[in-house]
């Protein structure tokens, strides 16, 4: 079987180029996949079924700052920014250029905020931009793939990031999620999501 990253190296420039004029915002995430499967996780984005079910338990009203890990094409963005308060904030965090400079490109929201970074460094990163905590963090990253240290790095500093009774959202196509957040957050509630490519695992970490 080829990997991803074979894959990657075979397809010429030029054919990337000319597959993600024909396919739009997905042909950018499948850009991003070839380029980077460890860190992208999936091959398409989350359908609208995971993102409604994801978002269903924030409490909007008391939501000035949201966070979100590995945006990729925006899927989660629009839809948290047509529910955020007027003087509300979205920081999006992804270590791929591809993506932030895609998103910087076709969101132009003055509540928008993307950000070249890794997602280890949230605490760093909101207070850059005028913030001392979060009320909700959302995250695709793929933690059971990701090189080691990263996935509990990431959740030690979700946790130290968010205010009181705040919530880490995640979502994952393997259940090992949970336990890189069991070790910060004791109540956690989960679904399942079946109408998604593949069937993802939903988490909500709360700080109580």
């Amino acid at each position: 079987m080829t990997s991803p990253e074979l894959v990657g190296e075979a397809l010429p420039t030029k054919a990337i180029r000319k597959i993600k004029q024909m396919l739009g915002p997905w042909g950018v995430f499948l850009e991003g996949f070839i380029r980077n499967p460890v860190m992208v996780g999936s091959i398409i984005p989350s359908s609208r079924f995971t993102i409604r079910k994801m978002l269903a338990p924030v409490d909007w009203d008391n939501c000035r700052l949201f966070v979100e890990y590995g945006p990729g094409v925006g899927t989660f963005c629009r839809p948290v920014l047509q529910r955020l308060p007027r003087d509300g904030q979205l920081i999006v965090i992804d270590t791929n250029p591809l993506f932030i400079d895609y998103l910087k490109a076709t969101i132009s929201d003055s509540r928008f905020v993307p950000v070249l970074g890794s997602a280890a460094d949230v605490e760093d990163i909101i207070l850059a931009h005028g913030h001392d905590h979060a009320d909700y963090v959302v995250s695709g990253l793929p933690f059971s793939t990701l090189p080691d240290g990263v996935g509990p790095a990431i959740a030690a500093a979700t946790h130290r990031v968010l205010r009181k009774g705040g919530a880490f959202l995640v979502y994952q196509f393997t259940p090992r999620a949970r336990d890189f957040m069991a070790r910060h957050f004791t109540r956690i509630d989960h679904q399942m999501e079946m109408i998604n490519v593949p069937p993802c695992f939903l988490y909500w970490g709360w700080k109580d």
